[in-house]
């Protein structure tokens, strides 16, 4: 197992629920169901294919005999045809109907359909447990006034709780996609090698509305809606696009979360979860990186690239059909799923281990406070006897002294010492002090929490409660 490329997708990374949606075994059975749904719907619709036929197909849908399959196609070099024949063998009485009228297209591409559609309920799943997981952390930390950044310089405070749900409501953008492209998933069905139904409408002797029957029929069997309305030999690889395009705002959304961690962690505000026995680095024994945070960083910048791929085989389609796809579908929608797969066990795992230094939180806080308390003391001098204007420019002065205090001497924010010794502003340090309340500078901080949380949160979770209670498992 030393001496070839394996993937870290499969060994570090991704799940096993998601692994196997994207395995051989998944496909090859699927294949397997979407021949089984076909011999049933020509049957019903008055061809030749037995009851008997079907229940031979049936019996041997799950025990897949590789060993034939694979042998075959040495010989072929054609895996559909390969696992036709190798149904055959297993089924001799139905060998003679396996893939009727169909191309390969017929069950290649049906199943890409279908493994994608599963792929994105696991991703559904996994994205509303980071959600509900994030609302407990907005909801415990609605008031915990913290100092909110713009240009990561000092700004207006804002709560903690607050700051969880902007990273909460880039999720719920990404679930509206991800649910807007789950609706419109339909199977290609049965369209023969350009999409014009031919061989069907041969098989049927002309009859148009059993050709299209035999589509509903398809589709419903396998547990979709509809067929698409129209296509070439393929589904339109406009959807692979589309899908990709779903799993890469997903991944921007935990890059930016990740992003503000690890700058939180080098400011010791907030810290990922880091166990007992993790080891930081290999020189300096003290460190506490935020490995999982980087992680779900670089996977993803994986994902967020990978959507490219689709996007330019799309493009270059010709006509009703070319196989310079195929390759490049093998490996970008599986790794462009296993990635995000691994990206929210990531984010699960983080949110619910995240640590909380309100101390230092406080303590920053407080560094910066008198410069945005300056509004409220100016309007408190000018209560007092003050002039407006010549109160402004004091306070500017005196800021810009309080800033050099700090950064070029090193020391203590001594504004409010500044402004209590100038007789202009009529304040005493005791009454400057009173202003230090940072909960006066969050604004509707907390309330705004418990409005979303009541009001755009909860429904999202109301609805999905059976997905509730994932944990994740970081492997390494």
């Amino acid at each position: 197992m030393y001496d070839r490329y394996t993937t870290p997708l499969g060994e570090r990374y991704a799940s096993q629920e998601m692994q196997y949606i994207f395995s051989p075994d998944k496909k090859f059975k699927t294949w397997r169901k979407l021949w089984i749904a076909l011999a049933e719907a020509e049957n019903e619709l008055g061809l030749g294919v037995t009851k008997e036929q079907i229940e031979e197909l049936k019996e041997h849908v799950d025990d897949i005999n590789y060993d034939v399959a694979k042998e075959r196609e040495k010989v072929v070099r054609h895996d559909v045809m390969s696992h036709v024949y190798a149904y055959g063998k297993q089924c001799p009485k139905a060998a003679g109907i396996i893939h009727l009228g169909a191309t390969s297209c017929y069950v290649g591409d049906n199943t890409d359909i279908i493994i994608m559609t599963e792929g994105l309920k696991l991703v559904r799943k996994k994205l509303i447990n980071v959600i509900s997981e994030l609302a407990k952390f907005a909801d415990a930390n609605k008031n915990l006034p913290t100092l909110a950044f713009t240009h990561f310089q000092p700004a207006q405070p804002t709560t903690l709780g607050k700051r969880a749900t902007l990273w909460m409501n880039e999720l719920v953008l990404d679930l509206e996609d991800l649910d807007h492209v789950l609706s419109t998933m339909k199977l290609l069905g049965s369209k023969g090698t350009t999409g014009t139904q031919a061989s069907f409408l041969e098989l049927f002797e002309g009859d148009h509305s059993k050709v299209r029957e035999l589509d509903r029929k398809i589709a419903e069997k396998m547990g979709f809606d509809a067929v698409v309305p129209v296509s070439g030999q393929t589904y339109s690889r406009k959807v692979d696009t589309r899908v990709l395009n779903v799993l890469a705002g997903i991944a921007a959304s935990a890059h930016k979360f990740s992003n503000d961690i690890r700058l939180l962690q080098h400011l010791k505000e907030v810290e990922e979860p880091f166990e007992k026995t993790q080891i930081g680095s290999s020189a300096m024994a003290y460190k506490r990186n935020p490995m999982r945070c980087e992680r779900m960083a670089s996977l993803a910048d994986y994902v967020i690239c990978d959507a490219l791929n689709p996007a330019i085989v799309s493009s270059t389609q010709w006509f009703e059909r070319t196989l310079d796809d195929s390759a490049n579908k093998r490996l970008s929608v599986p790794e462009g799923f296993l990635a995000v797969d691994g990206i929210l066990d990531l984010f699960l795992n983080v949110v619910d281990g995240l640590v909380v230094y309100d101390k230092i939180i406080t303590r920053h806080l407080m560094a910066e406070l008198p410069f945005m308390a300056t509004e409220n003391i100016m309007m408190d001098a000018v209560k007092a006897g003050g002039n407006r204007q010549e109160l402004h420019e004091k306070i500017r002065t005196l800021s810009m002294e309080a800033g050099a205090h700090v950064k070029r001497d090193g020391l203590d924010n001594n504004l409010l010492d500044l402004i209590a010794a100038d007789p202009d502003f009529h304040l005493t340090k005791a009454e400057l002090e009173k202003t230090m309340d940072p909960s006066k500078y969050v604004g509707r901080s907390p309330e705004q929490v418990t409005e979303y949380l009541a009001e755009v949160i909860q429904p999202i979770l109301d609805a999905n409660k059976s997905d509730l209670g994932l944990t994740a498992t970081i492997n390494v």
